[in-house]
């Protein structure tokens, strides 16, 4: 099997990887607009990467601003086959303290108005999303954090919201009620568009504090946050590096062929002009 290509997106705090060598910048165009940022492409040992910056250099976008069907289709575009996405997350849980790690294996998502398909223009399709992540790369990403002297966990639910303010201290408790894990900003649309572009997807999540449902926070402070950001980026950076340094041949999952059926449309009657533009994302189905 061949050598899997792997892609970083970069959350809160995680700008770059400064250990990648032989690095070259790409500037993407796609039909969606500009990605975030520049990608750049570099190895860490043997390994081939790239790296996006979800929020851009400098910090530029909200949650609800990231051109996400442009980040996930030039990532695509440029070869790579899976996606290790760095998320800053607040803790639901007693037991998953700031600081901590959850490769997470659930998504609630309660984003509004966001774009959340390449399907559209002419294109029709559904494609199964049960099982929201890469069980492959995500047993990989376990892994390599676990590995290192750092609490991970190995599964939760991340309750994905709009933002980009905070909780209310009701929805906080709300939030606990319903069971999540973890509440964040930024993992879908993403996670459904990896899955559209048959990319393997695993989300590293990074806690950052306890929301407002806990009795020792009063308030979620930024300042407070943005200490354990700092703290989280530099374990994330070793996790990436650690990940890299394994054999990871690609395996037997199935995300790959996750459009096989998915297409609804006759080929007939889709747009050659739709058909040719999106070909990096359907041009194996179509």
């Amino acid at each position: 099997m061949s050598e899997p290509f792997i892609a970083i997106v970069g959350g809160s705090g995680l700008y770059d990887l400064d250990t990648l060598t032989d690095v070259v910048e790409h500037e993407i165009t796609t039909p969606f607009g500009p990605p975030s940022d520049r990608i750049v492409e570099g190895r860490i040992g043997r390994t081939r990467l790239l790296f996006l910056s979800r929020h851009g250099q400098g910090h530029r976008f909200l949650p609800s601003e990231v051109n996400y069907r442009a980040n996930i289709f030039a990532l695509k575009q440029l070869g790579a086959t899976q996606v290790i996405s760095i998320s800053a997350v607040g803790s639901m849980r007693e037991d998953i303290h700031p600081g901590d790690m959850v490769v997470v294996d659930q998504y609630i998502d309660r984003t509004k108005g966001r774009p959340a398909t390449f399907f559209g223009q002419g294109i029709v399709g559904h494609v199964e999303f049960a099982d929201p992540v890469c069980p492959d790369l995500s047993a990989q990403l376990f892994q390599a954090a676990s590995s290192l002297d750092i609490t991970v966990h190995p599964q939760g639910t991340l309750m994905v919201m709009e933002g980009p303010a905070f909780s209310t201290r009701a929805e906080s408790l709300m939030h606990r009620q319903l069971g999540v894990d973890l509440i964040g900003m930024t993992a879908m649309p993403e996670a459904k568009l990896a899955r559209e572009a048959e990319m393997c997807y695993a989300t590293l999540a990074l806690a950052t504090d306890y929301d407002c449902w806990h009795d020792t926070e009063a308030d979620v402070s930024v300042d407070a946050v943005i200490k354990i950001l700092k703290e989280n980026a530099n374990n994330a950076k070793a996790v990436v590096q650690q990940i890299a340094r394994q054999d990871r041949r690609q395996t037997g999952c199935s995300c790959a062929t996750a459009l096989e059926w998915a297409v609804i449309t006759d080929r007939a009657a889709i747009p050659p002009e739709i058909a040719d533009q999106m070909k990096p994302i359907f041009g194996r189905v179509l």
